[in-house]
């Protein structure tokens, strides 16, 4: 049995797919985060997706993004994977950025490579390599960890087309 600590940081890690690394993110965010992608991804028109609440994201399907009059009609058929954000690769927002704001520095600097990309900057790449010793710091500095890789590359955008289905 895990007993929560009220003043543990809770962190959720796993693979990300896409960068063949580990990735962590906060876990008092991350499951309402999986829920608005899919949410959004289950809409069947734009007018579903248009109407999706987002509280964590930001909907890329809105209607400050994509207007009816602008060849989008509430009827038209709804594809996530279509949706310009989504086909350049800015939302959701890179999962392996968000290490930057969840682990300490010392250990970004300690167990992982800070990567620069072309188009969508920094992220920070922990080898998969250091699993078992990050995680074990963590866990002594007071974190509380669990390891979700499906969780992961969903915060990710990893496979969003099969979520419609």
């Amino acid at each position: 049995m895990t007993t929560h600590h009220p003043d543990a940081r809770r962190l959720v890690y796993g693979h990300a797919t896409n960068y063949d690394c580990l990735a962590f993110v906060d876990a008092d965010t991350a499951a309402g985060e999986a829920a608005e992608i899919r949410a959004l991804a289950s809409a069947r028109t734009w007018g579903e997706a248009r109407q999706v609440q987002m509280t964590h994201l930001w909907n890329p399907a809105g209607p400050d993004c994509y207007e009816p009059e602008d060849g989008y009609a509430d009827d038209k058929p709804f594809d996530l994977t279509e949706v310009g954000a989504v086909v350049e690769m800015s939302w959701p927002r890179m999962v392996t950025t968000r290490a930057f704001d969840v682990l300490p520095q010392d250990l970004q600097e300690r167990y992982g490579e800070l990567v620069l990309t072309v188009h969508d900057g920094e992220y920070l790449k922990a080898p998969l390599d250091c699993e078992a010793e990050l995680v074990a710091v963590l866990c002594e500095r007071g974190f509380e960890v669990t390891r979700d890789d499906d969780l992961i590359n969903l915060l990710d955008g990893f496979g969003l087309g099969s979520l419609a289905n």
